[in-house]
């Protein structure tokens, strides 16, 4: 059996559910495949923050992609991380551009890239899309490449 790394959320029968932005909810664990470049997707339909004006939710699906180096976070913490943005009032932009920080700082990976795909208010969508590759490795131009070419055939949106 894998040993818990310091995991608190994992298990926890006293799970506490933030209403304020808290990085500090994130934990990580040990890859234990580091010697592979590999992806992990993680896809949050249900991502709410507020409009830091009007105070109006707003509602998207977060999807964070990453190669992971040395650490892979866990999923109960990034949930309740994620969840912790309910009450949070921040543009789009920023949002997704704090969560990237946030993890980068968290796992230091090989590459990483979160793009909010947000619901339409007022008429419009906002799609924010932000990537990070680990300076001097292959990763970094792929993070140039990719964000060059981020939305090049973009999908057709109706009303999502």
């Amino acid at each position: 059996m894998r040993e818990r790394e310091n995991l608190t959320k994992l298990g926890s029968k006293k799970t506490e559910y933030k209403s304020e932005y808290d990085p500090s909810l994130l934990e990580a664990f040990s890859n234990q495949h580091p010697e592979n470049d590999y992806f992990v997707k993680v896809n949050c339909p249900e991502f709410t923050s507020l409009c830091p004006i009007t105070g109006q939710p707003d509602f998207a699906n977060i999807v964070i992609s990453y190669v992971p180096d040395q650490k892979i976070v866990e999923s109960k913490s990034l949930k309740l991380y994620l969840f912790s943005y309910r009450n949070h009032g921040d543009y789009h932009e920023d949002v997704v551009n704090t969560i990237m920080k946030d993890l980068i700082s968290l796992l230091d990976p090989r590459y990483i890239e979160v793009w909010g795909r947000f619901l339409p208010r007022g008429g419009l969508s906002l799609d924010p899309y932000c990537n990070y590759g680990k300076p001097g490795t292959r990763w970094e131009q792929a993070a140039w490449d990719r964000l060059r070419n981020h939305d090049m055939n973009p999908e057709r949106v109706d009303n999502r």
